[in-house]
């Protein structure tokens, strides 16, 4: 059974970090590209950063590019995302999914969502002011 579970969600104080995880089992994280999504209420889910699992490329949308960082332990089939200097807007339900990486990790991540085949459950992030 193909499953995705995040884990390391919380609440945090503006300016502090957390590390997200996404662990994967029923598949071998291998020739794929991880995605992280978030959705806060009321809004819609928004790309964050991807990473290839082949090659280690990353790509980051600009609303976390230089806070947030992308990596893959393909020993632990585990991608994760570590956040730094968060701030109050951060607040969403943090999502990671997979999708077949058959073209460019940034033509993915930029692409249609429907392109993720795999989801996990998502993990609460909030932060506080």
């Amino acid at each position: 059974q193909v499953q995705l579970v995040e884990s390391g969600g919380g609440l945090v104080q503006a300016g502090g970090s957390l590390r997200l995880s996404c662990a994967a089992s029923g598949f071998i994280l291998d020739k794929n590209i991880i995605g992280w999504f978030r959705q806060a209420p009321g809004k819609e889910r928004e790309g964050l950063s991807c990473i290839s699992s082949s090659d280690g490329t990353t790509y980051y949308f600009d609303s976390v590019e230089g806070r947030f960082s992308i990596s893959v332990d393909n020993a632990k089939n585990t991608v994760y995302l570590q956040m730094n200097t968060l701030k109050p807007e951060d607040t969403a339900v943090y999502y990671c999914a997979t999708a077949v990486d058959w073209t460019t990790t940034q033509a993915t991540c930029t692409g249609p969502e429907y392109e993720f085949d795999y989801w996990g459950q998502g993990t609460q992030v909030t932060v506080s002011s």
